[in-house]
């Protein structure tokens, strides 16, 4: 009789212990995304970049080395329509097809869920990424934990609705420590914006020079930018084109590149469509009209150009 109370003990304790046990791990836990383990990135591998892919001698930065977006071959000055000094940041070809972010909300509320970083799929060299990210907001309950989720995967396990807008956002995801001194409204330096990414912390830019709504056909819109190259673009020629690195005047900064619209026109976009011009029209390139003057072939790349000053 003894044995068999000391045996009913112990499978009582054990229920609940493992009853606790479960409770536990299904009590969601918030991250603390600063001291979360951080996402390597590496821009400029083969299979991340289009026109930037580091060699052995062109010096773009390695993996994960913070990058400065104030120095060549990431800024470039260029002209307005109307000929005015325009400047802005470089961040390759990307695709016309956005990639998801996903911003958490309460039912009801059209703030994000204080607390809670936004969460994306993708980072530079998977399948599908793209710096311009189509907002899903998923509601979440009252009681939900701030930064219990912190990966697609959870987002879609979890159940809570998602609702796919029409707001796009462009935001390069960079390495930890990379700066962008400069922004379109403010004069100040464009912030690093922390998020997560399959669990681990990443960061990106957001620079906001302007609201970007898809197209029609959920993509990204497109604006035209018409460019010269120190050597005319030649199948023959390895070294022409973006290889040759844009024509400038005698200060070897300001280039005649001419952007169709800034932020503030309607229509703009700082996905470019890429259009070249001959240099041997150069000097007569001053504004936009000058530039629609003179013919023009489609270069075949969109690239991340956000205007900055």
């Amino acid at each position: 009789m003894k044995q068999t109370k000391n045996l009913f003990v112990i499978a009582v304790s054990l229920a609940v212990f493992t009853s606790c046990k479960k409770e536990e791990s299904t009590n969601p836990t918030s991250k603390d995304i600063n001291t979360a383990a951080k996402v390597s990135v590496d821009r400029f591998s083969a299979t991340a970049g289009h026109l930037m892919i580091r060699t052995a001698t062109n010096g773009l930065p390695v993996e994960n080395a913070a990058i400065s977006f104030d120095g060549q071959p990431f800024i470039t000055t260029g002209l307005d329509r109307n000929g005015a000094q325009i400047q802005y940041y470089n961040f390759d070809v990307q695709s016309t097809t956005p990639d998801d972010i996903y911003v958490l909300f309460k039912s009801g509320s059209s703030a994000p869920v204080t607390g809670q970083n936004n969460i994306i799929p993708t980072i530079p060299g998977d399948a599908g990424y793209s710096d311009f990210w189509l907002v899903n907001m998923v509601t979440v309950p009252d009681n939900y934990v701030p930064n219990s989720l912190t990966s697609e995967a959870e987002i879609l396990a979890s159940g809570y609705a998602i609702t796919k807008t029409t707001t796009i956002v462009n935001c390069p995801v960079v390495p930890f420590g990379s700066t962008a001194a400069k922004s379109f409204t403010s004069g100040a330096a464009s912030a690093l914006t922390l998020g997560w990414y399959n669990g681990q912390a990443v960061a990106y830019f957001t620079f906001g020079e302007a609201a970007i709504t898809a197209t029609s056909s959920n993509l990204v819109p497109l604006s035209p930018i018409y460019v010269m190259f120190n050597i005319d673009p030649s199948e023959s020629n390895p070294d022409s084109g973006p290889a040759s690195g844009f024509k400038t005047e005698a200060d070897m900064v300001q280039t005649h590149n001419v952007l169709g619209t800034i932020p503030g026109d309607t229509g703009y976009s700082p996905l470019w469509d890429v259009q070249v011009l001959s240099n041997a029209d150069f000097n007569a390139v001053t504004n936009l009209a000058t530039a629609l003057s003179f013919t023009s072939t489609p270069a075949g790349a969109t690239v991340n150009c956000p205007v900055v000053k």
